[in-house]
């Protein structure tokens, strides 16, 4: 039913999204209201109930049909599914988890009761019950976690007029299939035929004739991001996936490498700012501070230690009034300027561009930069301290104290996530947190002892 529906430009979704909350406002057009999320595509009710707070979102959850709950608790994303799970009983759950396939129930078994999992298990038919079996027993992360069991394959002893009409007896192609692909009669993998080498070739001809022998193939076991990076340089739809003695078990396509990008880009930028998992942006308070406070706790810390290293040079600032005014440019400047390198270089690790040998390269690199960033921005700031201060010595202090704060920022910035990469840590997690307050506490010492030393 699902892939009947039309999908909605943005425009158009934020125009539904509108017209579901005044239905949801008029208490009395719930028909209207369900015969409009009869028409939209399962993926268009997920962004949908995603927007709208808890109390809306169950009662357009309730007004959903039966048999597409399974379709879009797969859809929203994990914070939101766990709500509509637990508005649900374990009949429902049961029924609406045997409307999907093996690989798509795989993905949100973990927010299923395990007696609900266990039931459906059981429901199966041996064949897809084996394929769950399979995909939950491979590591989140994996080829094997991500991959399709449903593929096409032909014989490479036959020819291309068998392969047409086999693919005529289906009833319709698995998504994403631009590619056939070869076995043998031991199921083991012999190579690709394209679909547009089989419409434009003789049907005469046999299959292994045709076929691209030498094709990207993945192993289960595989990390996702080398899949992504292969599906990223080789402009791949889809790959075959084979186990440790070369038989074909399944394919990856590319809209589930592209969700898994997605998904993955999302985890990085929420924990770069020190949240641990996904948050329901209508989740209750006590949730959302449970996900917030402990990095909260370590910028409390940090903040803390900057306050104290400026506590230091009270004296200083209570003679030289213009240095409270000047340090927060220095520590804002130097706090931005590491931000931009602990982000450059956790992109980096995480497409796998960076390797052990070069990391001093790497970090002699940034110090190069920083260097120059340094005395070509600190310059203008010391102009301007004089400007404004009418102080030489001042503008002097302000233009080697940034300089110094940009090379910290960046000695910091590289040093961060190499650390938590060397023993084993996501280098993304809490790193905007880390740097700031670096570069914080070190920017506020740079500047007020040379201030101090210089000056007063």
């Amino acid at each position: 039913m699902a892939e009947a529906l039309a999908r909605l430009e943005v425009e158009d979704l934020q125009a539904s999204l509108r017209e579901v909350q005044e239905l949801i406002a008029d208490k009395g057009r719930s028909a209207e209201l369900r015969a409009r999320l009869d028409g939209l595509h399962g993926a268009d009710i997920a962004y949908i109930l995603e927007a709208l707070p808890l109390e809306e979102r169950l009662a357009v959850w309730e007004l959903v049909k039966a048999d597409r709950d399974g379709e879009i608790l797969v859809e929203v994303s994990e914070a939101v599914r766990e709500s509509l799970i637990e508005a649900m009983d374990s009949r429902e759950l049961v029924a609406a988890a045997e409307t999907l396939q093996a690989d798509e129930l795989a993905d949100i078994a973990a927010d299923l009761p395990a007696g609900v999992i266990e039931e459906v298990v059981q429901s199966l038919p041996t064949e897809e019950r084996e394929r769950l079996r399979a995909a939950l027993s491979y590591p989140e992360g994996s080829v094997g976690a991500l991959m399709d069991f449903d593929h096409v394959a032909v014989r490479e002893d036959v020819t291309l007029e068998a392969a047409t009409r086999f693919l005529r007896r289906l009833d319709e192609l698995p998504d994403h299939t631009d590619q056939l692909f070869v076995v043998d009669r031991a199921q083991r993998l012999k190579g690709t035929l394209p679909l547009a080498r089989l419409i434009v070739s003789d049907l005469d001809r046999d299959v292994a004739r045709v076929m691209v022998p030498e094709s990207v193939k993945l192993y289960p076991e595989d990390p996702a991001e080398d899949a992504a990076s292969a599906f990223e340089r080789y402009d791949l739809i889809s790959a075959p996936v084979v186990d440790a003695s070369g038989s074909l078990i399944g394919r990856l396509t590319v809209d589930a490498v592209v969700d898994y990008i997605r998904e993955r880009s999302a985890e990085s930028r929420l924990a770069e700012a020190g949240l641990r998992e996904e948050e329901d942006v209508f989740a209750p308070v006590l949730d959302s501070f449970k996900n917030r406070w402990a990095w909260l706790a370590v910028n409390l810390v940090t903040a803390f230690i900057a306050s104290r290293v400026i506590g230091l040079f009270e004296g200083s600032i209570e003679r030289l009034v213009a240095l409270a005014a000047l340090m927060p440019i220095v520590a804002g400047v130097g706090g931005n300027s590491g931000n931009q390198t602990i982000t450059m270089i956790v992109r980096a690790l995480a497409l796998g561009q960076i390797q052990g040998p070069y990391w001093g390269q790497l970090l002699r690199k940034e110090i190069g930069v920083a260097l120059l960033n340094g005395v070509v921005w600190g310059s203008l700031l010391g102009v301007v301290a004089y400007v404004f201060y009418g102080n030489v010595a001042l503008g002097g202090v302000m233009a080697l104290a940034m300089t110094l704060t940009l090379m910290l920022a960046a000695v910091m910035g590289v040093s961060i996530p190499w650390l938590r990469a060397r023993f084993g840590r996501d280098p993304a997690v809490g790193s905007s947190v880390l740097i700031t307050a670096c570069t914080d506490s070190g920017g506020f010492f740079i500047f007020l002892g040379l201030a101090t030393l210089f000056l007063v």
